[in-house]
């Protein structure tokens, strides 16, 4: 089979989903070609300037103006806003013939079958044979798209069908024509994972394919749910969010966002093409619905859907939500449930559904009868639209957001209790459930050897999950392979002599127990293996040092206990840095405070492309206290090039700390200096990162890696460098630009920075800039207005500007 490459994607249609899609490609390094329709007139702007309809500007104006207002929109779709140059617009008469030379054509145009199949025909034309053609449809079958087409593109045509927005959500469907063939499916299925970073789901030619059928089937059911339980969208949605690892915006606030024409638009479509579906009346739309529909009333995009953003007379903001038995906005209601306080202290999501399905409230009776409905479905959607079970749960995760998918819930509930409360809320499962129980096999999967194993209806069998090996799985491994274990951290065998250290704190913040934890891996590690990797599998890599612990020591004033907890986290950094084994941080989602100073002091950096970093001390009253204040110097001075003006780079590096910038992406975190060029790495698909990370401390190990020397040749600007910063801090509090406490803070991290107020450009050792920066931060630590800030951060999870 010829190795295909993909050098350059042709994406027609620059809609929200075209220019989103045309994003992604460009992110991960791809030659992009975004085409859409000339327009049929002039706007009023176009007659001002006297412009022709035959002028270029007026013939690729929506393709243009649809990927600005993507480029501008929030989250941004891009990683790196010089990524945009990889992408080329066009209209779809002047620059269709440039689809000859493009890798592969997507078409991302209006959902109608007609319009579409003109864009096949005018593709065609055009298309050089052997390209791959693919269409990203939601709900269209894809045999109808390739009737009358070529042979040649019938092999190579199918649905590739991403989730808006593309570059966030993780599923990639692959779904195959009549005659796509074997090879263009392959391609594809191991091209959304390794390039795409996607969760690739070959997926049947039915209605909605797998992740909107199963989706769309769980938002109609809440819908009729609402009415019967009588519940408020604010308890729906207190229910369906983060408490059982659903995304914050849940179920309404979801809809909002995604449009209620959209799901609208999916659920006609399955209840007109799915008549012998068992919950085919499910799929009706309730009254309210149908109501909404008609006042316009879909979400963000109309200012009003379930929930409508209003100025009060104070000229506050206020978030009403819909009254669904009287259709009018009022003020929120708190929701609160006495099973979901059961639960408060129960970190790990999936140890919840036990407790949720046993409550005697409101609450225990919602999810009974939602998961009863839930488990019923998908086992009767097996083999419809997917043969294994697996693909369902993969689909729900990448493709909705959920931390578990419904097999893996019925499992963490157990088989035999969903079986049962299925049975009193009169569901009936699929006859291969019980076949399953019966034979002995008592859960959907099972792990053996660090690799998940599902069950396989056709074979009754434990059958191996495939695409694994470039995985590795910390849940997996982590008993089996388990070297230490402290309350923090659980140090594995990642296998060729290379260690993981995973983080096992509330949101992962680094406190005593897990910078212990790391200290004994790196002891572990110089003994007895070759490297060590710190990283995690958890939402976010580390949020940072554990603030209540701080802030109880500076509120009982214990400065001797504080300075020596300061001196141990400063100290664990420089042994990663320091240590006699190559050392890789791991990071992902956000990646904040002390979750970026250990990056900083890693030897290398393998960070997923989502990672969120920045040093973002100032908003709770402090500068970075474990050494960031001191790298940061450090990369400054790194960076000084002859004939330089030092002051302005320093100053760069001091507006990041100052700032508290955080980067919205990996390749952000390059320019704030966070990461360095030529040294750390990105890697797109997270699921391969522990992989990578390993790999790299492999590598770095085999090609013999030396004890750095600790460092005393760090040039600091002295006075020079502290008077430009405190006449620059003492302007901006002159303007109100920053307040009072703001400039304290911001006056500590320029002395620390500067190297203190030496007369003269000194060179200096790491230990000395980590003392100033100790003593700074401790000095803050005595502030009340510090204390302030950070009760606050910790009561409300927001910085308090004081």
């Amino acid at each position: 089979m010829s190795k295909r490459r993909i050098k350059k994607v042709a994406i027609i249609g620059s809609g929200i989903m075209g220019s989103g899609i045309a994003c992604h490609f460009a992110n991960i390094g791809v030659e992009v070609l975004l085409l859409d329709i000339v327009p049929r007139e002039l706007n009023d702007a176009e007659k001002a300037k006297g412009l022709t309809l035959e002028d270029k500007v007026v013939r690729n104006r929506i393709v243009n103006n649809a990927l600005a207002a993507s480029l501008k929109s929030k989250p941004s779709p891009i990683y790196h806003k010089d990524f945009a140059n990889r992408i080329t617009t066009g209209n779809l008469e002047d620059d269709i013939a440039k689809v000859a030379d493009v890798d592969w054509i997507m078409e991302v145009v209006v959902e109608r079958l007609d319009i579409k199949k003109q864009v096949f025909e005018k593709l065609e034309q055009h298309r050089t044979p052997g390209t791959l053609i693919t269409s990203n449809t939601s709900g269209i079958p894809i045999k109808f798209m390739s009737e009358g087409r070529s042979e040649d593109f019938q092999k190579h045509f199918c649905g590739t069908h991403f989730f808006n927005p593309a570059r966030y959500l993780k599923l990639f469907e692959v779904i195959p024509g009549p005659k796509t063939s074997q090879d263009v499916l392959d391609f594809l299925n191991g091209y959304g994972e390794q390039f795409l970073g996607k969760t690739s789901v070959i997926a049947k030619d039915t209605p909605a394919f797998i992740g909107n059928r199963i989706g769309i089937f769980g938002i109609q059911s809440l819908f009729h749910q609402v009415k019967e339980l009588g519940l408020t969208i604010e308890e729906v949605d207190k229910l369906t969010g983060p408490v059982i690892g659903r995304p914050k915006s849940a179920t309404f606030r979801t809809v909002d966002v995604v449009g209620l024409d959209t799901l609208v638009h999916v659920a006609n479509g399955i209840y007109d093409n799915c008549p012998d579906d068992e919950a085919h009346e499910l799929f009706k739309l309730p009254d309210f619905i149908n109501t909404m529909m008609e006042n316009k009333w879909l979400g963000s995009k109309t200012g009003q859907g379930f929930y409508k953003k209003v100025k009060g007379d104070n000229g506050k903001s206020e978030i009403l939500s819909l009254d669904l038995e009287t259709l009018d906005y009022r003020s929120k209601k708190r929701a609160s449930f006495p099973t979901l306080e059961l639960t408060k202290t129960v970190d790990k999501v999936i140890e919840r559904f036990p407790i949720l399905v046993k409550g005697k409230d409101k609450a225990g009776e919602f999810y009974r009868k939602n998961f009863a409905a839930m488990f019923a479905y998908v086992s009767h959607r097996i083999p419809e639209i997917s043969d294994e079970l697996y693909k369902i749960d993969d689909a729900m995760k990448a493709g909705f957001g959920w931390e578990h998918g419904p097999f893996q819930i019925w499992d963490a509930i157990g088989v035999e209790k969903g079986l049962e409360i299925m049975k009193a809320e009169g569901k009936t499962p699929a006859a291969w459930v019980n076949d399953m129980v019966a034979s002995g096999n008592t859960s959907f999967y099972t792990v053996k050897d660090g690799a998940t194993y599902y069950y396989d209806i056709d074979k009754k069998a434990q059958e191996k999950v495939p695409g694994q090996d470039s995985f590795i799985i910390l849940d997996n491994i982590r008993k089996s392979n388990e070297v230490f274990k402290n309350s923090g951290v659980v140090v594995e065998d990642l296998g060729d002599g290379i260690l993981n250290v995973e983080f096992q704190s509330k949101m992962n913040t680094i406190g005593g127990d897990v910078l212990a934890g790391l200290n004994k891996a790196i002891d572990i590690a110089e003994k007895d293996f070759a490297g060590l990797v710190v990283g995690n599998q958890g939402a976010n890599f580390s949020v940072g040092a554990n603030i209540g612990m701080i802030f109880m020591m500076a509120a009982e004033q214990e400065y001797d206990e504080l300075n020596m907890a300061i001196k141990y986290f400063q100290d664990t950094m420089m042994r990663m840095r320091y240590s006699s084994i190559p050392t890789i941080s791991a990071p992902h989602g956000m990646t904040l405070g002390g979750g970026c100073e250990l990056s900083l002091h890693a030897d290398k950096v393998v960070a997923a492309a989502e990672t969120y970093m920045g040093l973002v001390e100032f908003g709770v009253g402090v500068i970075p206290g474990g050494g960031g204040s001191k790298e940061m110097a450090l990369r400054a001075q790194d960076t000084f090039k002859k004939g330089d003006v030092e002051l302005n780079t320093l100053q760069e590096y001091f507006l990041t700390i100052g700032m508290a910038k955080v980067s919205t992406s990996a390749y952000e975190a390059f320019d704030l200096g966070v990461l360095q060029k030529g040294k750390d790495i990105v890697v797109v698909n997270k699921d391969r990162q522990i992989a990578t990370a390993k790999a790299q401390a492999k590598l770095m190990a085999d090609q013999g890696y030396t004890q750095p020397v600790k460092r005393k040749d760090i040039k600091v600007l002295g006075k020079q460098a502290l008077g430009m910063f405190l006449v620059g801090t003492d302007s901006m509090e002159a303007s109100h630009y920053i307040s009072e406490h703001d400039q304290k803070i911001a006056n500590k991290l320029a002395y620390v920075m500067a190297g203190g107020d030496l007369s003269e450009p000194t060179k200096v050792s790491e230990q000395y800039l980590l003392d100033l920066e100790r003593e700074a931060f401790l000095s803050l630590c005595t502030e009340r207005k510090t204390l302030e800030r950070i009760q606050h951060m910790l009561k409300t999870g927001k910085p308090l500007r004081n």
